[in-house]
């Protein structure tokens, strides 16, 4: 058996910090007060808001000094990071996709900053057809979403600069790559669907005024942009009379009609549809109002099948007529389970993705609804995909869980074999380690799965370095996943746990909704439950625990170490919404209101999300965990202030010697198509930081 790449040697079960707190930046305080109902709060780190001011620049370069100073004195960084380099470098593919007389994949020769969109012609001939490490010299221009036409002659991608959700959209002749026309500019959360050659269905906002990384962005529409207009003449298809923070337009693979979905939160959407094949048709309601989520999934001329979770918290799918879409006259195809549906189409068939406790089952159905088979599945796990057109002869799924690097296999939808397409060929022993399922129980008695990760054999002496991870929000499921960084602290001796909590989509609606606006402090004791089943098994303790989650799961470790300070050695909050009373003021953050509601509701709703609030709980006199805050410069999704304004709180108001650095990407945004290159850093700085605070000298080798 391979041997452990690294020891960790801790000074003591009782370690304290081997470094003492940094000398932090001067954060100047201003007097900015807002009254909400009878109660005056005081802001005094407004002006860190301003993205676009010199002041604010200034104070992310001397904080970033700080941060960095202090992280490249950590003696063993350096070797987790060439650990993490050496383990990440293997090539990496997707599944293939067949548009016109070629065959598509994405791929990843290693360590390439972004992956590389290639494909073969019919005599099996490779060439790239996009390489975004070209787009920028220092691989921060990412590829976002691609489009082509039905035939496949006509292609549409648009790419995000430093990780903006701003993005641009370049129209090219698939089969020479020559560009068609001028790029299409200030394109945000859209995607790209074309109605044969003529043109395609994106969507964005009016740029705003102010700042574009943060001022709000609050009205959505739907444009049609048609091949050699300029893009001032896109013509506005939903909307403009209708205000809706998100919309989106899809064709059908027939072309027969374009599917409306159009929200103002993250949950609830209404549904519309045009007949493409009369001209001047109107733009029907499938369901109206936001009670709901349904969404189209398929069609067979005018049998349209819905996934919906309207009288049905775990989804069904139902087949309506758009030209008579009322409720009574919807037909039910496949029925609610006790399991949450996610479903697909390929080859004309439904592949429902049952989520049973977290894991993945599928069940293939032909669109009468009756069983075909259930797919057997390499383990237990998480499989996505089996998505393709109606003459697909060959679909393909991905199987992945916390041990298992993610395997592509082929599937034949006629007789159900499975066979695999890509193994990767990872420097990673995945006979060393395990995974198991717990089932703990939260403050108010609710049962919680959470998933524990660990090399075999594992002691529970309470001395182990352990990262609990959770998000709990937005109806989105944390399923089986493997990460390279992951690996990396597995191979470390370390455990990783993930928790499923309340907020997020394990369970249906219901569990979803036990975690929003008024019952948001239930997220908040599932994740401190959790922690405190880790410690009382003796899978760690307080002084080897992180508890670690991004973006509302930033929020969740906000929260968390504001509450029981005490309960964790190590905090690591990313990109968090950290201020709860100005959120909503923000990009698209007003959308996020039906997991939080707003200051502005009511009384009751404002002194609520004041006492949760991670920038408005941080309390003189307090000794916090050692804490490493990151973000991005560029992230215009949750805008950076959030973390600025909650690591001055920290810095001005912590007791002892516990470290609070923030760690500032430049050109970076809220995540997505960061480059490998900034990947890697960031996540040897997080568990370099993490196992220094935690007492940990050294890493030898053996």
């Amino acid at each position: 058996m391979k041997k452990s790449y690294l020891i960790m040697v801790a000074t003591s079960a009782m370690a304290v910090n081997a470094q003492k707190s940094p000398e932090y930046p001067k954060t100047d305080k201003g007097s900015v007060t807002d009254t909400y109902f009878d109660t005056k709060v005081n802001d005094p780190y407004r002006w860190l808001e301003d993205d676009r001011s010199e002041k604010t620049a200034e104070w992310v370069q001397k904080e970033n000094q700080v941060t960095f100073d202090y992280l490249a004195a950590i003696p063993f960084r350096n070797t987790i990071k060439a650990r993490m380099e050496k383990l990440w470098n293997y090539e990496k593919i997707s599944a293939p996709f067949k548009e016109g007389n070629y065959t598509y994949y994405y791929k990843n020769n290693g360590l390439q900053n972004q992956s590389v969109l290639y494909r073969k012609d019919l005599s099996g001939k490779e060439e790239v057809f996009l390489d975004p490490n070209t787009f920028s010299k220092d691989g921060t221009t990412s590829l976002a979403v691609v489009g082509f036409s039905k035939d496949g002659s006509r292609v549409a991608y648009s790419t995000s600069e430093a990780g903006s959700d701003w993005n641009k959209i370049t129209i090219l002749d698939a089969v020479t790559k020559k560009m068609l026309e001028a790029q299409l500019v200030d394109v945000k959360f859209s995607g790209i669907s074309w109605l044969g050659n003529r043109g395609f269905y994106y969507s964005s906002y009016e740029k705003p005024k102010g700042s574009e990384l943060s001022a709000k962005t609050d009205q959505h529409r739907l444009y049609f942009h048609e091949l050699g207009k300029p893009q001032k003449e896109d013509r506005i298809v939903f909307g403009e009379k209708e205000k809706r923070r998100y919309v989106g337009g899809e064709v059908t693979e027939d072309e027969n009609y374009l599917v409306i979905s159009a929200a103002n939160s993250t949950s609830g959407n209404e549904l519309y549809m045009q007949d493409l094949t009369k001209p001047n048709s109107p733009i029907l309601p499938i369901i109206t109002g936001f009670d709901t989520d349904t969404d189209y999934l398929y069609n067979v001329g005018s049998e349209v099948f819905l996934t919906t979770n309207l009288e049905a918290p775990n989804k069904r799918i139902v087949v309506v007529d758009p030209s008579t879409a009322q409720l009574k006259k919807w037909h039910e195809v496949i029925p609610e389970t006790e399991n949450v549906l996610t479903p697909t189409i390929g080859s004309g068939y439904i592949f429902a993705n049952y989520m049973k406790d977290a894991i993945t089952q599928v069940k293939q159905f032909d669109l009468n609804g009756k069983l075909i088979r259930e797919i057997k599945l390499p383990g237990l796990g998480t499989a996505s995909g089996f998505g393709g057109k109606k003459q697909e002869v060959q679909l393909y799924y991905s199987f992945t869980n916390y041990i298992t690097p993610g395997t592509i296999y082929s599937f034949n939808p006629k007789t159900g074999a499975s066979t695999i397409y890509d193994r990767p060929k990872i420097d990673f022993n995945v006979d060393d380690f395990e995974s198991t399922q717990v089932f703990y129980t939260s403050k108010d008695g609710t049962k919680v799965p959470m998933i524990i990760t660990h090399k075999k054999g594992v002691q529970l002496d309470g001395k182990n370095p352990t990262i609990l991870y959770g998000y709990g929000g937005f109806n989105i499921s944390l399923t089986p996943a493997f990460s390279i960084a992951n690996a990396v602290w597995l191979e470390m001796g370390g455990v990783y746990a993930v928790a499923n909590l309340r907020g997020g989509g394990e369970y249906g609606k219901k569990w979803h909704d036990d975690g929003t606006k008024l019952k948001k402090q239930n997220v908040f004791d599932d994740f401190i439950a959790a922690a405190e089943f880790l410690i009382a098994k003796k899978y760690t303790a307080s002084d080897f625990l992180a508890i670690r989650g991004g973006s509302n799961g930033g929020l969740l470790v906000g929260a968390t170490m504001t509450q029981r300070p005490d309960l964790m050695k190590v905090a690591l909050p990313a990109v968090g919404v950290m201020d709860m009373l100005r959120y909503h003021t923000f990009t698209a953050g007003a959308g996020w209101a039906y997991d939080y509601g707003t200051a502005e509701d009511s009384k009751e709703m404002f002194k609520y999300l004041k006492g949760y609030s991670p920038v408005h709980n941080v309390k003189k006199g307090v000794k916090y965990p050692a804490t490493l805050v990151t973000t991005g410069d560029h992230d215009d999704r949750v805008v950076p202030a959030h973390s600025f304004k909650f690591a001055a709180e920290l810095q001005d108001k912590q007791t002892g010697e516990n470290p609070v650095l923030i760690r500032i990407e430049t050109n970076a945004g809220h995540g997505a198509g960061k480059p490998v290159s900034k990947t890697i850093e960031e996540a040897a700085d997080i568990q370099a930081f993490t196992l220094y605070n935690m007492g940990f000298k050294s890493l030898p080798k053996v």
